[in-house]
């Protein structure tokens, strides 16, 4: 992915740093429900169904601030940049409104949010609370080394994840799926959960597509990466790579094959009304 030297985005506030209240960065020198470790942690781990969103928000981060900390930051906030234009562009194209970017808030170790606390550990989350996305660029390690999942594209994909969770809340449909999970069965909230993650994945293929064609920012390889990172956090791939045995009514997901297949979908379409997964019997 061709980022270097770019425009980073204003909407990052970073709180990597210990000391001292949560701070807007601008463009950080220039970081998409819900990603994961093999023991059980998801990629973009929305807890909205779950927690509390009427929580105070409060930094606990701190740590040396390598550079690859560094790096890794610019390339988010120049990603976070890329979403920014590319939803604004099709939210009045194809919705016919006004795109309200969501701040993404850079931490190292731990911190919290409405949506309860966030560590490296449990990996990247939108919180619909604060309408913001949560991120500790050293997972990108994890995702590389432990999930192998490398690449700068699969790092992009992460972020065009939980800016897609943001898109959804912007629709409505965040909003209104989380009301039903909370009033149905585990397995029913599950099954919806998985709709919910599909239709991102989704909508992350629309943005890789349309990023490619309004900066000319992919290289060779890159969307064999995001569907590589696709693939490795499916449901069904960690839970076999945990050494447990596969139980599809505990997918929260999405398959491999079916975080690809919608990617792909969202990819080739561009198009919103491609990417419902609420209303269709073949995820």
């Amino acid at each position: 992915m061709k980022w270097q030297g770019r425009r980073g985005s204003s909407n990052i506030e970073d709180r990597r740093r210990s000391g001292g209240g949560a701070r807007k960065a601008g463009g950080i020198g220039g970081i998409a429900g819900l990603l994961i470790l093999l023991a059980g942690l998801y990629f973009g781990f929305d807890t909205s169904g779950f927690v509390d969103l009427g929580g105070t928000e409060q930094q606990v981060s701190g740590g040396e601030i390598t550079e690859a900390d560094e790096r890794m930051a610019q390339f988010v906030s120049v990603t976070l940049a890329d979403t920014e234009e590319v939803w604004a562009e099709i939210f009045e194209t194809q919705v016919g409104a006004r795109y309200a970017p969501p701040t993404l808030v850079l931490f190292k170790g731990a911190t919290q949010s409405p949506c309860g606390g966030a560590t490296g550990a449990s990996g990247p989350f939108y919180c619909p609370g604060d309408e913001k996305a949560y991120l500790d660029t050293e997972f990108f390690v994890t995702l590389e080394n432990r999930l192998g999942a490398g690449g700068d594209f699969a790092a992009a994909y992460v972020v065009a994840h939980e800016v897609a969770h943001h898109v959804q809340n912007e629709l409505g449909i965040l909003g209104q799926a989380n009301r039903i999970r909370a009033q149905v069965s585990e397995r029913e909230s599950n099954a919806i959960s998985v709709r919910i993650e599909l239709q991102a994945d989704c909508f992350s293929g629309i943005w890789a597509r349309l990023a490619q064609e309004k900066f000319n920012s992919l290289e060779r390889g890159d969307i064999a990466e995001a569907m590589n990172a696709a693939a490795q956090i499916g449901d069904d791939t960690l839970q076999r790579n945990a050494g447990r045995t596969v139980r599809p009514h505990t997918f929260t997901h999405g398959t491999s094959e079916q975080r690809q297949r919608w990617f792909r979908t969202g990819y080739e379409t561009m198009q919103l009304a491609a990417c419902n997964t609420f209303e269709t019997n073949n995820l």
